[in-house]
């Protein structure tokens, strides 16, 4: 474009005279004659001289057609023009990501994956291009809400459909007001929806919509739907409504919130308490409204009022009272039940004394819908009595008397452990009643039904008693229900049928660790059962069989019946070569506790055996045998290392460095802790040559185990012994293994503590180096060894050490990458502990009022770590400024370190 102007220019100066031109500036001259050219005379004819004589366009008039140039970023708006027409410009900023679009045309590319690459870009180009406002509300809302409402629409369509009006919302705001039922009419049922994200995406999009259209719109839309006789969209609406009010403030919508308090209060929790007693004026003069359904949900909205108040706010509630009690005693079904449930949640937010006289006052009523059919009516029956009975004014004698005999008698049957729903509140509610009067007025009405022939009864009659026990104990259980407990535990351990038996199992080993010494008299029988299970046709009944070994042992040696473990230990033994691995991995936990009570030098078969059997089991990759196999192997490492040869110990490790490679967490960690035990027992060189070796492999989780597995021996085994391999192998020149050896420095240093001290002038030169390195991984892993050495010798006198680590980890300072932003925080954080924050505070005094923002935004943010974390003892380090300095002055004195007169006597003073 300049080249043409230049040239526009030169041409304009060069044109060649006309006759009036000349007439005109020989005016007034004579003695000349214009003489014609010659009629044979021809020009000669070349490329200057065509240039020459052609006839230019004036400045003046409109040039000819030029061919454009690219344009250049000054002459679009600062934007760069891709090589496809069709595609946006490219803002400056963005250029290195678009590149490939602005430099080289489609027709210029062949390689498949270039294209591939080339269009992604083009997509993602063209997907951040805003051009709602271009197009138009009615156009995109005409072609997306059809689309959205199509019932062969998938669930991962309809999410990117609604995110799609998400994102235009925000764009075209007080456009979309006249489509604001048309939005909801189809955003709407995504609030009742069973997917839980589908709810959490249909209140994001009317919040969203509210704030874009404001609360006049949403009003003047939303309430005819108020007032539908369809009863589906009377309940859409109040919801919708209930998320306007959490996205615009409850205080701008109390004059219309009449149809929605309920959803409000199930949405905004303990947030309703400031305006509680309005919404209940709200909604009071409903319960005496002449509509069934009305009266039903004022005193639904009443409930969910109470239920997020709690325990607060009973005072809003004393106008009500009186049309509740009243309510109880005209209404019928799930007007009834309604009232229930709000006097059901309004009992426990009052005092004592007006908890227990309204219990007694509301109790006659609710025994009579013990008998109900209506499965909605019981469980909100269930849930009005637990909350009754947890009240503190309900004496226990009342509940013994007067609840008891009708609550066995009419939901302890069998129906209602076929009952899903009513089956969790009925365990819960008899708990509640056992925390007030006892868990023996309880357990002795439900244990005789411990050997009833319904599986799904005896399952839920053994988890109460289970959550009774472990709540209350076994203190005021006599020995004659006592008895019968232990009978009911055994049938149902032995008729159980089903595949989930958690249920059966956790009672089994509840009762028994609760009875503890009691069970002396039964062990032999229980024994006699379980060897008899352990040697079954089924695989269930064995695995079963063995789970109860692991949770009774305990019990065994608590009853000193030492003879029974062991031989339940050499049966189990016997049973390791188990086929299915679920069944094996059982047994090896089964064997495992009998080895923790037992001990090491007692047990039989010896622990030799046992080792030699372990090894091969080790190979096995079930994450359940795995873990537990680790875990014995383990504890036989920690307690009787002594029985097992140094080489079979060896061969033992060398197994488990595949274990590192778990996906499972705790068999990693197993893993690790036996590598400790292990280095304990036969000398930590060989172990640790071992790990250092595993350092080289390329699979990070498999080095992070590794590093932790050193720290392991060290702190089993003392650093001294650790220390020296792993510096030495520092000196190795391979990435993964140097920065293996930082990390497994950090960690050593992380459980050591104190010990540390010995060390630090040890590490120096290797944490120098380390924080020199120009790879972004060594400082950030070097940074991590600083802050956990920090924290460990504080107070100890190594001061010197710190600060010279300090001058090493400060030019870290203004970094991007956010893992070492992380660790360098976390750096100047140990140090600030080792160190006293007068020092870091005078590193960073310096740079609080730097000119530029990006500078001055690091040293504030350390600086708000260092106040937080020191804040009183960072008075004595702020500079004193001569006052009768100007202010201008002022300013700049921490800058140019002028008139700073904090002393370091100031400092003691």
């Amino acid at each position: 474009m300049i080249l043409n102007k230049i040239r526009q220019e030169i041409d304009s100066r060069n044109q060649p005279w006309t006759s009036e031109d000349i007439e005109k500036a020989l005016e007034g001259v004579t003695g000349y004659q214009i003489v014609q050219p010659p009629a044979n005379y021809v020009p000669k004819q070349t490329f200057y001289r065509t240039r020459l004589h052609a006839t230019p366009a004036s400045l003046q008039q409109t040039p000819g057609y030029v061919m454009p140039s690219t344009p250049v970023a000054a002459e679009t708006g600062g934007f760069e023009v891709p090589s496809d027409p069709s595609l946006p410009n490219i803002k400056p900023e963005e250029y290195q990501f678009f590149q490939e679009l602005i430099d080289k045309k489609d027709e210029d590319v062949q390689d498949p994956e270039e294209i591939k690459k080339r269009m992604i870009l083009k997509l993602v180009l063209k997907i951040k291009v805003n051009k709602a406002r271009w197009f138009g509300p009615k156009v995109l809302f005409d072609t997306i809400l059809p689309l959205l409402m199509s019932p062969t629409l998938e669930d991962q369509e309809r999410h990117m459909l609604v995110k799609i009006i998400d994102r235009i919302l925000y764009k075209l705001d007080e456009l979309v007001r006249p489509f604001v039922h048309k939005i909801l009419v189809v955003i709407e049922p995504l609030l009742i929806d069973e997917d839980y994200y589908a709810r959490v995406e249909g209140r994001e999009i009317i919040a969203n919509l509210s704030k874009a259209a404001g609360l006049a719109s949403m009003i003047a839309t939303m309430r005819p739907d108020i007032d539908n006789k369809d009863e589906y969209v009377r309940n859409t609406t109040a919801r919708a409504f209930s998320v306007v009010a959490s996205a615009l403030g409850i205080p701008v919508l109390i004059p219309f919130l009449k149809a929605i308090v309920q959803q409000i209060s199930i949405l905004m929790g303990c947030a309703v308490l400031p305006h509680l007693r309005q919404l209940v004026e709200i909604i009071e003069q409903g319960l005496e409204d002449e509509q069934p359904k009305v009266r039903t949900i004022c005193a639904l909205a009443l409930a969910a009022l109470a239920e997020s108040a709690a325990p607060y706010g009973y005072e809003a509630f004393d106008t009500v009272l009186r049309p509740l009690w009243h309510g109880i005693s005209s209404h019928h079904g799930k007007t009834r039940a309604a009232f229930f449930k709000a006097i059901g949640y309004i009992i426990p937010l009052m005092d004592a004394e007006y908890a227990s006289y309204y219990t007694r006052e509301v109790m006659p009523q609710l025994i009579e819908e013990f008998e109900s059919t209506d499965e909605e009516m019981k469980k909100i029956v269930l849930k009005v009595v637990k909350q009754c009975v947890c009240t503190d004014g309900v004496e226990a004698s009342y509940v013994v008397t007067e609840i008891l005999p009708p609550f066995f008698r009419h939901f302890w049957n069998r129906r209602m452990a076929l009952d899903r729903r009513n089956y969790r509140q009925l365990v819960e509610t008899t708990q509640e009643i056992a925390k007030k009067v006892g868990g023996a007025q309880i357990i002795q009405r439900i244990v005789n039904d411990l050997m009833d022939e319904n599986e799904t009864y005896r399952k839920m009659v053994m988890e109460t008693i289970d959550k009774v026990i472990q709540d209350m104990g076994v203190a005021d259980i006599d020995q004659k229900l006592e008895e019968t407990m232990i009978d009911g535990i055994l049938y149902a351990f032995e008729e159980q049928t089903a595949e989930d038996a958690n249920v059966v199992l956790s009672g089994f080993g509840t009762i028994m660790n609760a009875l503890g010494i009691r069970c002396g008299p039964y062990l032999p029988q229980i024994c006699g059962i379980i060897k008899f299970r352990l040697g079954h046709s089924n695989a269930r009944v064995r695995q079963q069989a063995a789970d109860v070994v692991a949770r009774i042992a305990p019990v065994i040696r608590k009853c000193e019946k030492v003879g029974l473990l062991k031989h339940l230990g050499q049966f189990l033994f016997q049973l390791l070569g188990e086929e299915y691995p679920d069944v094996l991995g059982s047994m090896l936990g089964g064997l495992k506790a009998v080895v923790n009570e037992v001990g090491m030098q007692d047990m039989q078969p010896p622990i030799k055996d046992i080792v030699l059997r372990l090894t091969p089991i080790l190979k096995n990759r079930h994450e359940k045998v795995q873990e537990n196999c680790i875990d014995l192997v383990g504890r036989i490492a920690d307690r009787g290392a002594e029985a097992v040869s140094p080489k079979e110990w060896m061969r033992i490790a060398y197994e488990l460095l595949d274990m590192l490679k778990a996906h499972k967490k705790g068999i990693r960690r197993a893993a690790v802790n036996t590598f400790g035990y292990i280095a304990k027992a036969v000398g930590p060189q060989d172990v640790l040559e071992i790990l250092l070796n595993n350092l080289r492999v390329q699979e990070r989780q498999n080095r992070v185990c590794t590093t932790i597995a050193i720290a392991i021996v060290a702190e089993t085994c003392r650093p001294f012994t650790t220390l020296p391999a792993l510096m030495n192998e520092y000196r190795v020149p391979e990435l993964n293994v140097q920065n293996g050896v930082l990390k497994a420095l950090s960690f050593v240093f992380e459980y050591i503590g104190e010990t540390a001290r010995d060390y630090v002038y040890s590490v120096l030169p290797l944490l120098e180096d380390a924080l020199n390195d120009r790879d972004i991984v060594h400082r950030q892993t070097a940074s991590a060894v600083v802050k956990h050495l920090a924290l460990g010798v504080v107070g100890t006198g190594c001061e010197d050490a710190l600060l010279h680590l300090l001058n090493y980890v400060w030019p870290n300072i203004f970094d991007t990458t956010p893992h070492l932003i992380q660790t360098f925080t976390d750096a100047i954080d140990g140090l600030r502990v080792g160190l006293g924050p007068g020092i870091l505070f005078q590193y960073m005094l310096s740079g609080l009022f730097h000119p530029a923002r990006r500078v001055r935004n690091v040293y504030w943010r350390l600086y708000n770590l260092l106040y937080v974390g020191n804040q009183d003892a960072l008075v004595a380090f702020y500079p004193v400024f001569d006052s009768k300095l100007p202010q201008h002055m002022l300013r700049g004195i921490v800058e140019n370190n002028t008139d700073y007169k904090r002393q370091e006597c100031f400092y003691f003073v």
